[in-house]
């Protein structure tokens, strides 16, 4: 038996209280929890407790992408906290199913008249977008909603599922803390700041007198792999590293090709692709100037993206929803090269290795800054190394 913190265990008692309450005023509770806090333990002791409740009860675990779903099933299933009613999928899974034409060609997605389930446990919550949250609540079920309320607000809209989230875990567990990244992640968030060393064969903080720091960068660049997140503020860095690892791994075109990894910039439901997802190029020609047709294997997800995507996004500064070409782009898709990544687009991310290149715009407040580098650590897994601009 796992004994809980006291903070843990106060969450639980919370959400036990308002799931048994028929008078709750909202259908949902939401619950933040830093990294090393726990929250997948938490998760899986609630649904035993609520099996005590309910014994009849179906529980929908959901996360926002393929990948995240995995890792939250492998996670409940090690602790052997799901029942033969549950399921665990994404959430697009869960909710929306396909439009077929006559040909029975899938030609977008639609949300379901029923789920199989009578209470919803979203994981990542940061990541949920206001309409699909609105799809969510339309089908009144409980929701309990969990997310990481240290990282950054969604870039763009007002809509932040974790802003103020309504229970909290703050306590990093003993065994948390002695991980060299949790740790990392501890100092960005109270102070902002990450001081240069060793602390393990696999974190580092290089500083501007290692002498070895440049060679190092540039084998751990030229080593590149799909196992790797290599992050960054500006979007003119970001554009520098991706020219320079597709130099590095041979690609002699500046044009994407098979092989290429790459990010969506921007959601598409019907399509069920979302800004920050990573995938790597399986076919790819010229449809027109301004359009490729490709096949791309998304990480995680069980069947490839195939359509148009935009010739002029490649190499853009900006995501074109954002230029004057906005009315030339409805018809297809954004991808760009996602070898580096700004930290904004990284949220859903996480990669055994982590890359990062410490970059803080002027106009950033302290508050914003600890989130940008607490979001940047925590895409870490396994091994960490940080190079100061």
């Amino acid at each position: 038996m796992i004994n809980l913190s006291p903070d843990q265990q106060n969450v639980l008692d919370k959400i036990l209280l308002w799931f048994k309450n028929k008078k709750r005023e909202r259908p949902y509770i939401t619950l933040g929890g830093y990294a090393g806090t726990g929250k997948t333990t938490l998760i899986a002791i609630l649904r035993q407790e609520l099996a005590k409740i309910d014994k009849d009860l179906k529980v929908g675990f959901v996360a926002y992408t393929g990948k995240a779903a995995r890792v939250l099933k492998t996670k409940l299933k090690d602790q052997k906290v799901i029942l033969p009613k549950d399921s665990v999928s994404t959430i697009h899974a869960l909710i929306y199913s396909p439009i077929v034409d006559e040909k029975e060609v899938i030609i977008g997605w639609q949300t379901k008249d029923e789920i199989e389930c009578n209470l919803i446990i979203v994981d990542e919550a940061s990541m949920v977008d206001e309409l699909i949250w609105s799809h969510l609540l339309s089908y009144k079920v409980l929701i309990i909603v969990v997310g990481d309320h240290g990282q950054l607000p969604p870039i763009k809209g007002n809509f932040n599922l974790m802003q103020c989230p309504q229970l909290r875990l703050e306590e990093i567990h003993r065994q948390a803390r002695q991980n060299p990244i949790i740790g990392l992640s501890i100092q960005a968030r109270e102070f902002g700041l990450i001081r240069s060393g060793k602390y393990s064969p696999k974190v580092r903080k290089f500083s501007h007198e290692d002498l070895d720091a440049q060679e190092e960068m540039g084998e751990m660049l030229l080593n590149f792999n799909t196992d790797t997140l290599i992050l960054c503020g500006y979007n003119s860095t970001r554009r520098k590293l991706n020219n320079h690892i597709r130099n590095a791994l041979g690609f002699e075109s500046p044009n994407p090709t098979s092989r290429d990894r790459v990010i969506c910039l921007r959601n598409n439901h019907k399509e069920r692709i979302y800004n920050g997802m990573l995938g790597t190029i399986i076919r790819i020609k010229k449809k027109d100037s301004h359009w490729y047709e490709a096949e791309i294997n998304m990480d995680g997800e069980e069947a490839n993206y195939q359509g148009l995507i935009s010739v002029d996004q490649f190499n853009s500064e900006l995501p074109m929803n954002f230029t004057e070409k906005r009315s030339q782009i409805m018809k297809g898709d954004l991808f760009d090269f996602g070898y580096a990544l700004t930290v904004h687009k990284a949220q859903g991310s996480q990669a055994k290795r982590v890359i990062l290149f410490e970059e803080r715009f002027k106009q950033m407040t302290d508050e914003a800054w600890k989130r940008w580098l607490y979001t940047a650590v925590t895409r870490a897994e396994e091994e960490l190394y940080i190079f100061p601009r």
